[in-house]
Order: C-alpha cells, then sequence, then structure tokens
C-alpha cells in the first residue's frame, strides 16, 4: 500500500507542477509562454536577467514535476520543484495573505512540501527507478542541494544598495592649504 501512495502522490504533484512550468513554458493551460514568463521574471519579480532566471524556474518546475511523477533520478526532480517553489513563494508571494485566491503563496508552499516528502520517502518500488534499479550515489544528490540552495540563496539576497553612515570622506584636494 505504501509504494501505491507514493505512486499516486508522486504522479499528482510531479504533473501538477509539471504542468505549472508547461505554462510558462509554452503559453499552455492559460499560461504566460516563454518570452512573456521570461519577461515578467526581470520585470516583475526583479530577477536579472530574466531570461536566465525564467527558464531556471521553467526547469525546477516542467522538468522536476515530470522527474518527480515518473520517480525517475530521485531526488533530483523534487529538489528542482522545491528550489523553484521556494523561489516563487518568496519572490512571487511574500508579504501576501497565505491564501492563491488572494495572491499568497498557498500553492507554491503545498507543492513545496510535497516535493519535500516524495525526496524524503524515495520514489517506491512504482518509479522508474526501482525498475530499471537506480540508484544516485549521495554526492550528486548533495551536489544538487548545494547547488538549489546557491540559486535560491542568489534569488532572496538582498538588493539593497547601502548607504553611507555619517558625512562622505574629505578629498585630498580639500585638505590642501
Amino acid at each position: 500500500m505504501k509504494d501505491f501512495t507514493l505512486l499516486v502522490g508522486r504522479a499528482a504533484i510531479g504533473l501538477l507542477v509539471a504542468g505549472h512550468g508547461v505554462q510558462k513554458l509554452f503559453g499552455w493551460f492559460e499560461g504566460p509562454g516563454f518570452t512573456q514568463w521570461t519577461s515578467l521574471t526581470e520585470t516583475r519579480m526583479g530577477l536579472k536577467p530574466g531570461r536566465f532566471w525564467g527558464t531556471m524556474q521553467i526547469l525546477g518546475e516542467a522538468g522536476g514535476g515530470v522527474l518527480t511523477a515518473l520517480g525517475f533520478l530521485n531526488p533530483l526532480g523534487p529538489i528542482g520543484v522545491a528550489a523553484s517553489m521556494a523561489a516563487a513563494a518568496y519572490k512571487g508571494h511574500w508579504g501576501k495573505p497565505i491564501w492563491a485566491a488572494r495572491g499568497g503563496p498557498e500553492l507554491s508552499v503545498s507543492f513545496l512540501a510535497g516535493a519535500a516528502l516524495a525526496a524524503a520517502a524515495g520514489p517506491g518500488r512504482y518509479s522508474l527507478d526501482a525498475m530499471l534499479g537506480i540508484r544516485l550515489p549521495r554526492w550528486v544528490t548533495g551536489l544538487a542541494v548545494l547547488a538549489s540552495a546557491a540559486m535560491v540563496a542568489e534569488i532572496v539576497r538582498p538588493t539593497v544598495t547601502p548607504r553611507l553612515v555619517g558625512p562622505p570622506p574629505a578629498s585630498p584636494e580639500g585638505n590642501q592649504a
């Protein structure tokens, strides 16, 4: 029963997140499509260059969602989904009420939680990993976690320009008698 439940959960989370990604990539399901998405990534979210960050978001969602749904190369799919959803919750929905109807992070937090469960529980017996006998080395998982964490850290990094405290230093010309 556990393996069947993992299959259902992986498929639901993975396919919904993948659909969320293809909205951005192809404009399917009333999505913006690649050009509009990458423009929004830069102008509305302030992530520059928008083409790079928009592509990373699409890869995390569409690619990570498909890998999660198939139980293939686990936990790379859930890691990609989790990173994308953490970034989305922060950049797209932070500071709003929790519910999606009000623009809040409800959906991204739900997808993030599902990805965390999929990564922690493993893909189960009904997965491509089990059928093909694939088990990723821990160093690959560690590298994926570090790379994703670095990208999320860059996204949430404050971009405030530091201000001078006190008066500016005197110029060398002003010190001459």
